[in-house]
């Protein structure tokens, strides 16, 4: 008897995924795509959509002729900040283009002007001030720079509802995708900003994140999701099976910290500190803050191992060492040596003078001090007043750094810190929208693999 799966096409900048979960929801095959980029019309890379669209339905196909599995639902998590515009009859027609194209400033001062500057703007909008990274920039800009493209746009989708559509041919929006610093939602009224109105934007109202369509692919009955965004997609294996309020410390290259329990608006300050807020899969905003976590450990590493002729992953054999902890702690109690000083400083300082440690042990310690410092600053951002979060769970990278989780654990005393080993969350929380919209009578309470810190 063939096993019924789920199939997730889980869609990074780097790598795409495609991920099939069984109905105790345990990954049971796990494969890897990389498409080389492309170029857009005026020469940036981007992805190769057309690529990704043949592989997606080749896959499916496969699938539905599978010996071994029964393929019964399909479902999307994808990067975010990123548009498909089709045309009246329902074809895309233009790229997926690069979030990290440049954009005149110009394009989104119009925006910010006409709605109390851009203080205010991205403050109700939860949406710091990126750019392309704004996906609602990107269709203003198409609007502005290309207008005889977009007088043929009828309808805009964000990247996951894209891939979704290009299986039904229905166009629908959902709160993840939207709430994703797209610089379109207004979260003191919980519905589009007016400027999405003004400008003729066509983007319908959003739809609950588990909507289901049945499709017939080789005349096999396939129920499709419409898609998830990436980050909160993440989270989603946490609320069911997290036992209290929590905060998710997702680190890597980056660290997102997700607090879904803050309920207070984003302010000016938290903005311009970093801080952004998604929408969850129960569409409630989740304050987040992020830090570029991997990337300064990864320099500060490479300092140290040219200064002590070390190899690269020497990082990785150091444990804890409460004596020279407490020793450091008397030595830079009032400055720090990797990084400046200041409040909300994520800069290494002009001149770092390694030979203030004895030993690489010595300074890769203070440099995870000073990087635990960095990150409590950065998850004390999204603490509300009346802090109810009982629980810190470490995913990702450096789950697996003691020190790290040591010093996060120091640094909340009253909290239960957790590390969380839970492999391929990101489409596992697709998989999980799906299948619970299909046995909504069956509750999934997941291993998240805490071990306690």
């Amino acid at each position: 008897m063939k096993e019924k799966v789920i199939a997730v096409f889980d869609i990074g900048k780097t790598n795409k995924k495609l991920l099939l979960f069984d109905y105790n929801l345990n990954c049971v095959s796990e494969t890897e795509e990389k498409f080389p980029l492309v170029l857009d019309e005026d020469g940036f890379e981007c992805d190769d959509v057309e690529k990704i669209e043949k592989w997606i339905k080749d896959s499916i196909v496969t699938l539905i002729h599978s010996d071994i599995y029964d393929l019964i639902a399909v479902n999307f998590a994808t990067y975010g900040a990123s548009l498909a515009y089709i045309d009246a009859e329902g074809k895309r027609i233009t790229p997926i283009y690069n979030y990290l194209r440049p954009v005149s400033d110009k394009i989104s001062e119009k925006i910010y002007k006409s709605h109390g500057g851009q203080d205010e703007f991205c403050r109700k909008t939860a949406s710091p001030a990126l750019g392309m990274l704004n996906s609602g920039i990107q269709a203003l800009w198409l609007k502005t720079i290309k207008p005889e493209i977009f007088r043929e746009v009828h309808g805009i989708l964000h990247f996951p509802q894209y891939l979704s559509y290009t299986l039904t041919g229905k166009v629908y929006s959902e709160h993840t995708s939207i709430g994703c610093h797209t610089a379109i939602w207004d979260f003191d009224n919980m519905e589009y900003h007016p400027w999405v109105k003004e400008e003729k934007l066509n983007l319908t109202q959003p739809v609950p994140v588990n909507t289901i369509n049945e499709v017939i692919i080789d005349g096999k009955k396939i129920i499709v999701g419409i898609g998830i965004h990436d980050s909160s997609s993440s989270l989603t294996p946490y609320f069911g099976s997290s036992k209290g309020k929590f905060i998710l410390l997702s680190t890597g290259t980056w660290c997102i910290n997700m607090n879904p329990f803050n309920d207070e608006k984003l302010t000016s300050e938290q903005l311009n500190h970093d801080c952004l807020c998604y929408l969850s899969i129960n569409r409630q905003p989740v304050k987040s803050s992020r830090l570029f976590l991997g990337h300064m450990h990864k320099t500060g590493v490479k300092k140290l191992t040219d200064h002590f002729r070390m190899p690269e992953d020497s990082y990785k054999k150091i444990e804890p060492d409460p004596e020279i902890s407490e020793d450091l702690k008397r030595r830079f109690s009032k400055t720090r040596s990797f990084f400046k000083s200041d409040p909300y400083s994520r800069e290494f300082r002009d001149k770092i003078d390694l030979f203030e440690f004895k030993s690489f042990e010595e300074g890769y310690h203070q440099l995870m001090s000073e990087l635990g410092e960095l990150t409590v600053e950065a998850v004390d951002l999204i603490l509300p007043v009346n802090d109810e979060t009982e629980n810190i769970y470490i995913t990702g990278g450096f789950s697996d750094n003691k020190l790290f989780s040591k010093l996060i654990s120091q640094a909340y005393p009253k909290k239960k810190i957790y590390t969380s080993v839970l492999k391929n969350a990101t489409a596992l929380g697709a998989a999980l929208v799906v299948f619970g919209k299909l046995h909504p009578e069956r509750k999934s309470v997941l291993n998240l693999g805490l071990k306690s810190c």
